[in-house]
Order: C-alpha cells, then sequence, then structure tokens
C-alpha cells in the first residue's frame, strides 16, 4: 500500500494511534512505542527505521540531564517513609495553635514539602486526603475548605523545586533544567501567598467553613523544640537544594544527589533510616523513574518521528498561517494543554505537547523558561479540570462517603482560578519568572 508523506495524514496516524491507544487503557509509554514503531514501518522504510526509532530512544535516556529526576524522586520517597514529612506535619499542626482555618494550612504548608520532590501530584493528593481530609471534616470543617486545598497544593509541588516533573518537562523541551527549576521559586512564593490568602479570606467570609475548636495548649518550649528539630531541618535540605543551584555552587544533577544523601543523614540522626525505609524507597523511586524514562523514550523517538514525516513542521507551518497574534498563540496552547487535562495524566499531555509547543514557542521568539513554567502550570490546571481531570476521582476515591463530585469541582475552582491568576500575572510581567534564573547565571 502506498503511504503519501502529506503532513496532516502523518499527524492524524501519529496523533489518533497515540491517543486511541491511551482510550483504550494501554500505558503512556507503551501506547507512544508502538505508535513510533507503526510510523517507522510506514515511513522510514521498514525494519531500519525501526532500528533507528529504537537507537534514538535509547540516545535519549542516557542524557545526563535526567540524573535529578531519580534523585529528586527518592528525597520525596524518603521524606515520607521515614517518618520525617510526618514529623513536619505533626509540628506544623501544634505550632499553628488556635489560628482559624489551621488544617487548612497544615495542609498548605506540609503538602508543598512533601509533594515538590515527591514527584506525583496524584500521589500527594491520595495521601493528603487520606491524613487529612477525615480530621477536617471530624472538626466540622466546611466540605469545600477540606478538599479544595488539597487539590491546589498540587500547583504548588509542580513549580517549587525540587520538581522531578520540571526537570522531565525541562528535557523534553530541550531547554536548560536548571533555568526552569529556579524559574519556579518566585512564582510558587506568590501562589503559596495566594493560597494562604484565599484560605484567610474563605474563614473571614465564612467563620462557619472552619469552626473554632479546643486545641491543646503547647507550651513555647515545646514549640521551640518542635521548630527546631522538627521544621527546620526539613526545610532547610529543600531550600539547601535550590540555593545552591541558585547561587551556581551546584548543577541541578549534584544538587539533587546531595539533597538525597542530606535526607539520608538527617533521618539516620533520627533513627529512622531502617532498613525498610530505604528498600521502600528506592522501589517507589524506581518505579517512577522507569515509568519516566519510558515516557522520554518514547517522546524523543515520537518528536522524531513527527520531525522525518514533516507533521511537526507542518503543524508549526499551519498554526503559525493564522494571523494571530502571539499571545493569541500562547493562549491558544494553553487553551489546548487545559482541554487535554480532562482526560489525559501529565506526562501523556507533555508527550503530547512538547514536542510542537517547544519549537514553535522558540519560532515564535518566546523565552523557553518563561514558556515552560507557563506550560507547566497549564499542565497542572489540567489536572483538576472538569469533567474528567485525573486529579479529582483521586481526591473522590479519598473523601469521605457521600462528598459527589460536583462537591469536589466547585471545591477546586477557586484554586483553579488562583493558579490561572498567576498564569497572567507571569505573562504580563515575564521577569517573575526570568529574573532568577538570569540572576543566578
Amino acid at each position: 500500500m502506498e503511504w503519501g508523506m502529506e503532513w496532516y495524514g502523518a499527524a492524524l496516524i501519529l496523533f489518533g494511534l497515540g491517543i486511541g491507544l491511551m482510550m483504550l487503557g494501554v500505558p503512556v509509554a507503551i501506547a507512544f512505542f508502538a505508535t513510533n514503531l507503526v510510523a517507522a514501518l510506514l515511513y522510514m522504510g521498514g525494519g531500519p527505521g525501526v532500528m533507528q526509532v529504537i537507537n534514538n530512544g535509547f540516545g535519549a535516556m542516557t542524557n545526563f540531564a535526567l540524573v535529578p529526576i531519580p534523585m529528586f524522586l527518592l528525597m520525596g520517597e524518603l521524606f515520607y517513609h521515614t517518618g520525617l514529612a510526618a514529623k513536619c506535619f505533626n509540628a506544623a499542626d501544634k505550632l499553628l495553635g488556635n489560628v482559624r482555618g489551621r488544617l487548612a494550612y497544615v495542609t498548605l504548608i506540609g503538602g508543598t514539602a512533601f509533594a515538590g520532590p515527591a514527584g506525583s501530584s496524584m500521589g500527594a493528593c491520595a495521601l493528603l486526603g487520606t491524613l487529612m481530609v477525615p480530621d477536617m471534616m471530624r472538626r466540622g470543617y466546611n466540605k469545600y475548605l477540606a478538599i479544595g486545598p488539597i487539590m491546589g497544593v498540587g500547583g504548588l509541588a509542580v513549580i517549587i523545586p525540587p520538581s522531578a516533573l520540571t526537570v522531565l518537562l525541562a528535557t523534553l523541551g530541550r531547554t536548560d533544567v536548571g533555568d526552569l527549576l529556579i524559574a519556579g521559586v518566585i512564582p510558587g512564593l506568590v501562589l503559596a501567598l495566594m493560597y494562604g490568602v484565599l484560605i484567610w479570606a474563605w474563614t473571614v467570609i465564612d467563620p462557619t467553613a472552619a469552626p473554632p475548636y479546643a486545641v491543646e495548649r503547647v507550651p513555647l518550649a515545646e514549640k521551640l523544640r518542635l521548630f527546631v528539630f522538627d521544621v527546620i531541618p526539613m526545610v532547610a535540605i529543600i531550600v539547601f537544594s535550590v540555593l545552591i543551584m541558585i547561587v551556581g555552587w551546584c548543577t541541578p544533577t549534584e544538587a539533587a544527589a546531595l539533597g538525597a544523601v542530606s535526607v539520608i543523614a538527617l533521618a539516620a540522626c533520627y533513627r529512622s533510616m531502617t532498613w525498610r525505609a530505604f528498600r521502600k524507597s528506592l522501589e517507589g523511586t524506581l518505579r517512577v523513574t522507569v515509568m519516566a524514562f519510558l515516557i522520554i523514550f518514547g517522546s524523543a523517538t515520537f518528536a522524531q518521528v513527527l520531525a522525518f514525516t514533516g507533521a511537526s513542521g507542518g503543524l508549526m507551518n499551519w498554526a503559525l498561517g493564522f494571523e494571530v497574534p502571539k499571545l493569541g498563540m500562547l493562549l491558544i496552547m494553553i487553551g489546548v494543554i487545559l482541554f487535554l487535562g480532562c482526560f489525559m495524566d501529565q506526562l501523556s499531555m507533555m508527550l503530547l505537547t512538547a514536542p510542537i509547543f517547544f519549537p514553535l514557542a522558540r519560532t515564535l521568539g518566546f523565552d523557553l523558561t518563561w514558556f515552560g513554567l507557563i506550560m507547566l502550570l497549564a499542565l497542572e490546571i489540567g489536572y483538576t479540570t472538569p469533567p474528567f481531570g485525573l486529579l479529582l476521582f483521586v481526591m473522590k476515591g479519598v473523601s469521605p462517603p457521600g462528598t459527589t463530585m460536583r462537591d469536589i469541582y466547585l471545591a477546586g475552582l477557586p484554586f483553579i482560578a488562583c493558579v490561572l491568576l498567576l498564569i497572567a500575572l507571569v505573562i504580563v510581567f515575564p521577569p517573575l519568572a526570568t529574573w532568577l534564573p538570569a540572576a543566578s547565571r
């Protein structure tokens, strides 16, 4: 059978087959590997093309810039399995005392610290939902205030370093890993402030959303002890990992490795570095790392097949053929990600969009670090967009009986609005994302 090389035919086959296999439940990496093999057989001369695709995929996985991914993931797993994350949650809970909405703030603070290096918004959502929602509901919290902050933490986790997802996107987009990691610091702090203001305003406007209750009084000496021994060391490791990249003392790879070693040392000091905790941390890290590297394998070969068939060039020329201003094109790309987020996970969206969006952004003259940060935020919003955002269903699974999907949609909307506002701020004032990476060079 004769297969033409028209770009639209190739694009239809490549994207249609990949999305179709995923909709049938085939794992993302396998779906796109199969798509690449079919494309190689159809467009790249059969057997030799298949071998070229495989060789290119292995070449992409041996990129040294990928090393921070398992190291950051190991940091998150060690925080969790050694009990250091639980210590931080417990300390934050006691330090906040009788502050109205205390458990919502605990969720925000503790979730941000844990979810960043963990690299999984779904895992963080499941953990926080299991830990915090039952307690908040038992204390009489409004169900929306109990659920919303947990989904909102994902928006922070994806941009505040250390973030394995940021490393993955920078690799797929062929932009500087360190710059994109550092770029998330200031916007992440701004988003955290927005969430804090939102929770505060919520409890002021509707005091019944977080009714006061008697809290055991913690002596000042005990608060100081908790702060010094259970908060500062954990926060210091994360700040240390980011700071040594900002000042240029270490590459992202070295910072990630030092961060992981620091967590091991800290856990050993607390006598919680058991062999069981270490083994479980390695298992969790290996599981997610293998998945991420398979995604990279599929993405690298998918991008090359798109280029070889002319699909990527054709798509870019078609998109640029519309007389749409740069801002309009950026908004269209954000809209595509939000739409895909209704039924896809972040890695699938990255795999589909990065091979097209980053070259398009480069052609349009966008700063790739700035664009990458906007894309990360859009990816995270896409995770919670109704009706089929995956984070919504994770939240449904860990919420108390009687919680409807409508409840979860409504709970997430104010936090989605905060992320959309942050995207608008970054678009209007690019130095929010670009100043710190430029200053660290």
